[in-house]
């Protein structure tokens, strides 16, 4: 006998620690993203604002720029038509240019002592002024003619491959020598000849670059200008402004975009820096506006958010590790019942199979010893048959003593009948028993048996009605399919009362082939009924019957090696009938058998 042994608890206990485990680092993972993420999203949130702002900053620049240079553009459309001007450049009279300059242009001039002559909350005052050529080269002016003070290398810068169509903005860096270094805003005004339409010269205006009062709302924001290499951004000392010169110039060269940020590092402290073009589509050099944000308070902001995220982790994850608990206890509860069901399962299945290996052991050893028990009662049955008929044919015995010997000799007879039954069992028990399986044909083999009933000395006087065809093929062997019929036609005869019917029928029912016999006489009783097929078994209305209970147990099992069945239809008190299938023959094979 085999116990069932109990799960081992250290495997329980390790699966659910590994869920433990397993359910924390889910919950940690999470925690890092969740955190690294969010400050991933922090920063892209300092860096989007910070460029809104830019944006915004140049918007507003840019619009006070064009509302500058729509007016500028008016004043100088009219300065340009002035006849003095447009005479000395139609007439080639260069040095009547600028003294007739000076007049005109003498209310857009700053005074010499750089002071406007007219106040105005954004006064639109030239610092200086030059006429280009038509080839877009400087017409430098006569001194003391109050154009502007430009050195000879910066009035160089004014030079254009050609003389614009359009008014251009460029930007000047002046006193580059480190003394007084400033940024002058460039504008470039075409002078259309009133004669032929052509342009002959361009008026160059150069200005202080415009500041809005926005650009000073955040007193952390730091703006400059990018122009030929160089950082101008006075709030910087010198050599922080040429160490961001560098990174800007390799931006603003590589990318090859209007616009864009980098990061850089001013004073050691990590600032933002962000540059857009000024003067897109211009004949001047490119100018870049540069503004420089620093991000100490958006790392501040970052440390404490990484703080704030790193306490709320610690205590997330403390909650997780009791939750994680918890659900760990929860969830290892079916798998440590499946474990003690899975190891009952397994003893039950052990016990099975030792039952089912001693019950196997069991009927090989009946099986074998019915087929040997058989085989040693063969030869002493024969040897006291021969004996008896030998008795028999002597001439001494009474006519009382010869009766007896008779029925002993008609006993040997079934005696050798039960032994060759109980050998073909063992044989179908064992699996030895191997069919010759053809066609068959139903019908003569009834006919033959209902015959040899009929001529059965203690046959009782029975009705037998018939109704089968006249051919019937099944596939069987000839020999066992007569011993299925012999057996249900004795049991029909048998258990029948005098004057009584028997009635056999046969029929095809595709794939089938149906016989069917039944007799009247008393019924098999309900409880017996499922049990009629069982070897040996004899009910109460067999007791006064021979036989030996083997008849119809040997038939079933007869027609189920033929692949077919047999079954008790029904048993009353007017008929008990049997059908018993077997599977019809092919076309094919039948032909065969008939062609001699």
């Amino acid at each position: 006998m085999i116990s069932p042994s109990e799960p081992k608890p250290s495997g329980v206990a390790s699966f659910r620690t590994k869920l433990l485990v397993a359910m924390m680092l889910v919950v940690s993972a999470v925690t890092a993203l969740g955190l690294f993420f969010a400050q991933r999203n922090v920063a892209a949130a300092v860096q989007r604002d910070l460029r809104q702002e830019f944006q915004s900053e140049l918007a507003a620049l840019h619009a006070a720029q064009e509302l500058r240079y729509a007016a500028l553009a008016e004043r100088c459309r009219a300065l340009a038509q002035k006849p003095r001007i447009h005479a000395a450049l139609e007439d080639d009279a260069l040095d009547l240019l600028y003294p007739s300059a000076r007049d005109e242009l003498a209310d857009v001039m700053e005074g010499d002592d750089g002071q406007t002559r007219e106040s105005a909350a954004y006064a639109l005052h030239a610092r200086f002024y030059r006429f280009l050529d038509a080839h877009g080269a400087v017409i430098s002016p006569p001194p003391g003619q109050g154009a502007g003070r430009l050195a000879p290398g910066e009035e160089a810068r004014l030079t254009l491959e050609t003389v614009p169509d359009r008014p251009q903005i460029g930007y000047i860096l002046r006193g580059t020598d480190g003394v007084g270094e400033a940024i002058d805003e460039i504008i470039a005004l075409p002078i259309v000849s009133t004669e032929t339409g052509r342009i002959i010269a361009a008026l160059v205006l150069g200005f202080k670059p415009f500041e809005p009062g926005g650009r000073q709302a955040d007193a952390r924001i730091q703006n400059g200008i990018w122009l030929d290499g160089r950082l101008h951004l006075p709030a910087l000392p010198a050599s922080v402004r040429t160490a961001l010169a560098d990174p800007v110039t390799r931006a603003v060269s590589t990318a090859g975009r209007p616009e864009g940020s980098l990061t850089v590092q001013v004073n050691g402290t990590p600032c933002l820096l962000f540059y857009k073009r000024l003067n897109p589509d211009s004949l001047f050099p490119p100018a870049y506006e540069v503004c420089i944000y620093p991000l100490t308070d958006a790392l501040a902001r970052q440390r404490r958010l990484f703080w704030q995220f790193l306490g709320a982790g610690g205590l997330l994850l403390l909650g997780a590790l009791a939750a994680s608990h918890f659900f760990s206890r929860r969830l290892s509860a079916p798998v440590e019942k499946l474990a003690v069901d899975s190891e009952e399962n397994r003893a039950q299945r052990e016990r099975a199979e030792a039952a089912l290996e001693l019950s196997h052991e069991e009927l090989q050893r009946s099986a074998r010893f019915s087929a040997d028990a058989s085989h040693q009662l063969k030869t002493p049955v024969t040897v006291l048959r021969a004996g008896l008929e030998e008795l028999l044919a002597g001439k001494k015995l009474s006519s009382e003593v010869r009766e007896e010997v008779s029925t002993l000799v008609h006993q040997t007879f079934r005696l050798t009948g039960v032994i060759e039954d109980l050998l073909l069992l063992s044989r179908m028990d064992a699996g030895r028993l191997q069919l010759n399986l053809g066609p068959v044909n139903l019908a003569p083999l009834i006919e033959a048996w209902l015959d040899d009933l009929g001529a059965l000395p203690d046959a009782p006087q029975l009705a037998v009605e018939t109704d089968f065809p006249s051919a019937l093929f099944i596939t069987g062997e000839k020999r066992y399919i007569t011993l299925i019929l012999q057996n249900l036609l004795e049991n029909a005869r048998k258990y029948n009362h005098p004057g009584g019917r028997i009635r056999v029928s046969a029929r095809a029912e595709d794939p089938w082939g149906i016989l069917a016999i039944g007799n009247t006489g008393r019924p098999i009783p309900d409880a017996a009924q499922e049990h009629v097929f069982e070897r040996f078994h004899r009910g109460a209305m067999g007791e006064n019957v021979p036989g030996h209970g083997l008849g119809l147990n040997l038939a079933r099992e007869l027609a189920r090696l033929h692949g077919g069945d047999l079954r008790l239809m029904r048993s009353d008190e007017a008929w008990t009938e049997f059908e018993v299938r077997f599977r019809l023959a092919q076309p094919a094979s039948v032909i065969a058998s008939d062609s001699p």
